[in-house]
């Protein structure tokens, strides 16, 4: 009986944890890219320095696109149609380019940190 005690206990506080999280994450800026035509729009996005925020990114190319920053670490593939959420912890003021791996040529954008 003490086991089951215990496990039901483990059990409520991860739900507690990782519902809290979910919803922690969903109050964070957030800001949308889109890739259409072989290019990013907008171009460039201005997030706020020292902030934890959310990049959502869709993808309205009739082909996949890839989101990606070496600066960043970052890298996302996309299938046509398809929105996806990056999380960036907080950066510091700076520019951060990045690129669409499918359009390297026309894709390219940048994050200015302000």
């Amino acid at each position: 009986m003490r086991m089951f005690r215990l496990l039901a206990w483990y059990c409520f506080v991860a739900m507690s944890l990782l519902s809290n999280g979910a919803g922690w994450a969903q109050d964070l800026p957030t800001f949308k890219l889109v890739a259409r035509e072989g290019k990013w729009f907008p171009e460039v996005l201005e997030v706020p320095a020292n902030t934890r925020f959310r990049l959502e990114i869709t993808n309205q190319n009739a082909g996949p696109e890839e989101f990606e920053s070496k600066e960043l670490r970052k890298e996302l593939v996309l299938a046509p149609g398809v929105s996806r959420v990056l999380v960036f912890a907080p950066m510091k003021p700076g520019t951060y380019p990045f690129f669409g791996e499918f359009h390297p040529q026309t894709a390219r954008g940048r994050i200015v940190v302000k």
